[in-house]
């Protein structure tokens, strides 16, 4: 589940765009000109052959799910896989230390991830016009950072390579993210272990982020099967300043935007200048926008073009300060402006709605009577992320396990009819 504060309200848009009937699914058009190759609009930013989705040559926003609960598997979500290798705790870490037995648990997750997603989940993602993939990755991936005191599944690496592939071959555009970071960034399971207090702040973790970075981006430019890999993200979810949580969120972020994001930077730029990738084939690399709370992951970056820059916004509208209402859902998300660091994705969003309200009759989502709401809020928020420099967006998440409840899961809500099977529907339904 996605924590906790509400949502910074900064932003510096270099424009706002409209929507205009027919022009959604472009990146930026106007008077007929495709302006995403343009490198003057960022500044020389989102123009890499490795840049967005396309559609019959043409640049279109990003529409996509997570793969949330596949390679970190979070119980909230999915409490039938740890309940199945005999876990009961709130993260992988905690499951292997539990079972005191390797072995068993790399056997227990390498069926998971063998089983949990399949190639035909792909095929399936794109059936229902989808064409982006987000993937969320632990560092215990790389097996040779992992440290004596850690307890990590092992045996991901096969698995890992296999989902880029299949995505590939079903013609998505992947982004994959270092979702768990040595030490754990926030007090939260989906960092892989429920850290009470964060590590990642400092030298040694931050070098072993960049090892796996570096990892990662070998991997992109040199195994054909990454080929659809265009964004690397360098950390889910940090610390954010003002959450009571973390009275020194203040100094870690500083020196997360001070050293982890320029070495970072550097880390993988300067593997792909080894590679001798040009420029025009490089990664984007991935930060999370302003509005998270963690700062301005600009402020000490070694390259002040920002070239193939990009950034991660979320925006679960339950921890926001919406009416909870059906028609104050709609009009929030309607006139929600999610513009700031440019180009920005929404990175995850959900239809979950606050906790005190979720079970009740007014907001079943398997309620007939309440479709009609579930639809409108869904193509509200469609619109929301894919508006002016919002460059789209990808669900939280495809599938879950033993949740029953279609508004965290993507297939779950299209048969349950409140997401709508053509995301186009989005615009004629009169949601706004």
């Amino acid at each position: 589940m996605r924590p906790f504060l509400v949502y910074c309200a900064l932003s510096l848009p270099l424009f706002v765009q409209a929507w205009l009937a027919g022009e959604h699914k472009q990146i930026f058009s106007r008077d007929g000109v495709d302006l995403f190759n343009r490198s003057s609009i960022f500044e020389a930013g989102l123009t890499s052959k490795r840049s967005l989705p396309t559609q019959n040559g043409n640049a279109v926003k990003v529409r996509g799910v997570n793969l949330g609960a596949y390679f970190i598997v979070e119980n909230w979500m999915a409490n039938t896989v740890f309940s199945g290798f005999g876990c009961n705790t709130k993260s992988e870490f905690d499951c292997v230390s539990s079972l005191n037995d390797q072995a068993k648990a790399d056997a227990d997750f390498q069926g998971h991830w063998k089983s949990w997603i399949t190639a035909d989940d792909f095929k399936k993602m794109v059936s229902y016009g989808l064409n982006t993939v987000r993937i969320p990755v632990g560092y215990w991936f790389l097996e040779s950072i992992v440290d004596q005191s850690e307890h990590f599944p092992r045996g991901g690496e096969k698995f890992l390579d296999q989902a880029v592939q299949w995505a590939k071959d079903a013609g998505l555009y992947v982004i994959i993210e270092l979702h768990g970071a040595p030490g754990a960034q926030a007090t939260d399971a989906f960092t892989g272990q429920y850290n009470p207090s964060p590590g990642f702040f400092d030298t040694y973790n931050y070098d072993r982020a960049c090892t796996w970075l570096e990892w990662m981006t070998n991997k992109i430019h040199t195994n054909p099967a990454y080929s659809s890999v265009g964004m690397i993200g360098l950390v889910n979810e940090p610390v954010r300043i003002g959450d009571s949580r973390y009275p020194d969120a203040s100094s870690q972020t500083l020196s997360m935007r001070e050293n982890y994001y320029p070495k970072a930077w550097t880390t993988i730029r300067n593997k792909e200048n080894a590679l001798g990738i040009a420029k025009d084939q490089q990664v984007h690399i991935q930060m999370m926008d302003k509005k998270w709370g963690s700062g301005d992951p600009n402020e000490f970056l070694p390259d002040k073009t920002f070239w193939h820059a990009a950034y991660d916004d979320h925006e679960y509208v339950k921890y926001t300060s919406a009416s909870v209402s059906h028609q104050g859902y709609i009009d929030f998300s309607c006139k929600d402006d999610r513009s700031g660091n440019v180009p920005v994705i929404v990175g995850e969003w959900s239809l979950s709605v606050p906790d005190n309200v979720q079970n009740t009759d007014d907001w079943n989502p398997n309620n007939a009577a309440n479709k009609d709401f579930y639809q409108k809020w869904f193509a509200a928020q469609v619109m929301a992320y894919e508006k002016g420099d919002v460059i789209g967006w990808t669900f939280w998440s495809w599938k879950t396990s033993g949740l029953n409840d279609p508004r965290w899961d993507y297939q779950m809500g299209v048969d349950a009819g409140i997401i709508l099977k053509n995301i186009d529907d989005a615009y004629s339904i009169g949601a706004c």
